[in-house]
């Protein structure tokens, strides 16, 4: 991006509220004229502060890539907002065929939003819409699926970390967590040691209750203050006792039990470490899949992404014979989502079928589900 004082350089969830262009500073000096700076301030901020950071991330990008198509052709910085509609179609002409359709959506979206919370009309007409038809039509195959984490990815934690150590604890109990809880990995750790946000995160000080069933099989639970689909509602993990080495009870109170001295207002899986002066770091999401993947390489095993853990511990809990409408609650997946869901994990089925799971298991899978799928759509 050729240097501007209208882009100054920020994180990629910040260019939305801080690339900034002719109308828009005009645009925000004619707003002073009509609203107190604490106002406007305040409804930017009510604004942006309903977009998820992924998505900010997201329109960043997007906003990223069409400052350098502008770049490219020479476009002024006056055309660029507001944007008639054939230069956001050559934008999108501009990715057509090399980028997929959804990708180019949300960059869209993103463009789409600036114009927006800087008062400048949009220019979504039909032009835009039969470039983005053909953009889905010559759109590059989709990557090949990323494959889910299994129980030997488990077990190779189990093997190559060292459980005594606070660091190790930790990230083997968000890996036992979100397999078996079947959670998105950003439910259980931050995106950066400076993102805790204590409405959205689980805190240390959160009470995490054991209890006995009467069959006499211990179970966890504890609450998360936020989750995709219920928001600020928040929900409880429940996470049963098993009899394989990662059993997320005994690696969530390992987990515990070494970093006690967390500070109560800090993160959940964050540990201690000589290494800070407060004598503790949170666990964030690079650090737990860069030492995940560090063990993984030295087993043999590929490279894998947060995504995989949730869809993983779905896919075995199935095919352990636990019922569809459990698997669905666990995840936090209501019926008709957890439908679609099951669309991706029929797809990875052979990854998981091994001597203990033989044809005849996976077709009592397919046939509990068929049975699910029709109660459901009724």
């Amino acid at each position: 991006v050729a240097p501007s004082p209208l882009r100054p350089f920020v994180l990629a969830d910040e260019r939305i509220s801080h690339w900034t262009s002719p109308h828009a500073l005009e645009f925000r000096a004619s707003l002073s004229q009509i609203l107190p700076p604490s106002t406007s301030n305040r409804l930017f901020h009510t604004i942006l502060g309903g977009l998820e950071t992924g998505t900010k991330k997201n329109y960043g990008a997007g906003l990223l890539r069409f400052t350098q198509f502008c770049d490219e052709a020479g476009i002024p910085e006056s055309v660029r907002m507001p944007a008639p509609e054939p230069v956001i179609a050559a934008f999108v002409a501009r990715y057509a065929g090399t980028v997929r359709h959804d990708t180019i959506g949300g960059w869209l979206a993103g463009l789409a939003l600036w114009h927006a919370i800087n008062g400048a009309p949009w220019g979504g007409g039909k032009m835009l819409a039969y470039a983005k038809k053909g953009a889905r039509r010559i759109q590059p195959p989709p990557l090949p699926k990323r494959p889910p984490v299994t129980l030997e990815h488990l077990h190779a934690l189990f093997a190559g970390l060292r459980l005594d150590n606070t660091f190790d604890a930790a990230v083997f109990a968000v890996a036992c967590v979100a397999f078996w809880g079947c959670r998105r990995l950003g439910e259980l750790v931050i995106p950066s040691r400076r993102g805790f946000d204590p409405g959205k995160h689980v805190a240390a000080a959160v009470e995490v209750g054991v209890r006995t069933v009467p069959s006499k099989v211990k179970y966890a639970v504890f609450h998360i203050p936020w989750t995709k689909t219920t928001k600020t509602a928040g929900t409880d993990i429940v996470l049963t006792q098993n009899n394989d080495p990662s059993d997320p009870v005994t690696a969530l109170l390992n987990h515990r039990m070494l970093n006690k001295e967390i500070p109560s207002g800090a993160p959940m899986f964050a540990f201690l470490t000589p290494a800070t002066v407060e004598g503790w770091a949170p666990m964030t999401r690079g650090w737990f899949l860069q030492r995940c993947n560090q063990v993984w390489m030295q087993a043999g095993l590929g490279i894998l992404t947060g995504h995989c853990f949730r869809i993983g511990g779905a896919t075995e809990l199935l095919l352990m014979g636990t019922h569809p409408d459990i698997v669905a609650t666990q995840g936090g997946w209501k019926s008709r989502a957890f439908l679609e869901y099951w669309r991706k994990i029929e797809a990875i089925l052979p990854l998981f079928i091994s001597n203990s799971f033989n044809q005849s298991r996976v077709q009592l899978l397919h046939d509990t589900m068929d049975s699910f799928r029709r109660r459901h759509r009724q």
